[in-house]
């Protein structure tokens, strides 16, 4: 205890024994656990998986088991799986998040999961032994013997197997296209991704390290797979793109009546491009396809936007960032004058810079633009590249 001093000498205790003690409220974690945790396993069949019924159910309503019996042959004993369980679990391992076969054995351990599909769900082991079967070594071999001197990377034919599920994809996007007859219009977006792995036959990515990059079109309406092709790490994004985009186009339901096209930079190569300006193309759908695809701020590309008028230059778009002008750049095609036509780039600058040559020095990149009669005027087969300024302005 401790003594102050009143004015007249007195002494009073100003400690904590005079002190009034401050009530504390009571807090929830002290309370009694409000469960019962019982030690006893349950009787019933249970799942942490309660959604993938209703996943489940969309698979099977588009028949793709039915599908995949129909096209893929690969088990040749009838015991176990057959190729449309597989398939299936496949499907449920990725609506699910499984980053690795090995996420295999955490489905396995979900007794409810087996009971909710009718079938169990494959060990890891047994799904890469499935795996392995769509692998075709001779085409591997007979890519590499056709490999031009001084090239390193190459893009081997598909097996049989994979051809098979590219069918049974083609197939549901058929079925899709019937029950939505109202969607007439398809937007093919292609582009390749990067898949990052420690595999000891993964090749090295333009990102640095090693891993895969397959090649993917998306039926952007729709979101649905078109078509794919897996690729090495080491071959390059604009290798042949109209592989992919070709299959793609062939995939849409008859009930689409116009078609566009969007791609970045790896797509303006001029045998992609020259199939999309033709409107008699071989192995796709006839008629235009209004596409829009990047273009790399090239030496050349710069030149030309140097050499522009003033009077090209028209009202775009104003919001708080940024005035942006746009002008055709004309008779510009990917490679060396081999595309078919001519084409047209839509550049875009800021005019509150002080002279058109300052900004396209600030230009270096591209990014995709949906081009088309109703965006620049440019007419269904036009080229748009909407190139935008990176850094402060001039």
């Amino acid at each position: 205890m401790r003594y102050g001093f009143a004015p007249f000498g007195c002494r009073i205790a100003t400690g904590s024994a005079m002190g009034i003690p401050r009530r504390q409220k009571p807090s929830p974690a002290e309370g009694e656990f409000l469960f019962q945790l019982d030690p006893e396993p349950l009787e019933e069949c249970v799942t942490a998986y309660a959604g993938i019924p209703l996943f489940v159910q969309a698979v099977r309503s588009l028949d793709v088991p039915g599908r995949v019996k129909q096209h893929l042959w690969i088990k040749q004993r009838q015991r176990g799986l057959d190729e449309a369980g597989y398939v299936e679990s496949f499907l449920v391992l990725n609506a699910l998040g499984g980053d690795c076969i090995e996420d295999f054995e955490r489905l396995r351990e979900d007794e409810g999961l087996s009971a909710m599909l009718g079938h169990a769900v494959p060990s890891s082991e047994a799904a890469r032994k499935f795996l392995y079967e769509f692998h075709d070594e001779t085409k591997l071999e007979q890519a590499q013997k056709e490999l031009p001197v001084g090239q390193v990377s190459y893009i081997a034919e598909e097996s049989a197997e994979l051809r098979a599920l590219a069918q049974v994809n083609q197939e549901m996007v058929q079925e899709v296209g019937r029950r939505c007859p109202e969607q007439k219009i398809a937007t093919v977006d292609l582009d390749s991704t990067i898949i990052e792995s420690y595999k000891r036959e993964a090749q090295p990515t333009y990102q640095g390290g090693s891993g895969y990059q397959p090649m993917l079109a998306l039926w952007a309406e729709m979101n649905l797979v078109l078509a794919d092709e897996f690729r090495d790490g080491n071959v390059p994004a604009q290798k042949e793109p109209l592989r992919v985009a070709r299959r793609a186009f062939q995939a849409l339901p008859a009930t689409v009546q116009e078609y566009y096209f969007r791609g970045d930079s790896a797509c303006w190569e001029k045998e992609l491009v020259n199939w999309l300006r033709d409107e008699k193309r071989a192995d796709g759908p006839q008629g235009p396809i209004t596409f829009g695809i990047s273009v790399r701020m090239t030496t050349n590309l710069k030149k030309h936007i140097a050499r522009l008028p003033e009077s090209l230059w028209k009202p775009y778009r104003e919001d708080a960032e940024a005035v942006r002008e746009c002008a055709d750049v004309l008779n510009l095609a990917p490679g060396r004058g081999q595309a078919r036509g001519s084409g047209a780039v839509a550049v875009h600058r800021d005019p509150r810079a002080q002279a058109a040559r300052a900004v396209v020095r600030g230009w270096q990149r591209s990014e995709v633009f949906r081009g088309g009669q109703q965006s620049v005027g440019l007419g269904q087969r036009a080229i748009v590249g909407l190139a935008t300024r990176e850094g402060r302005h001039d």
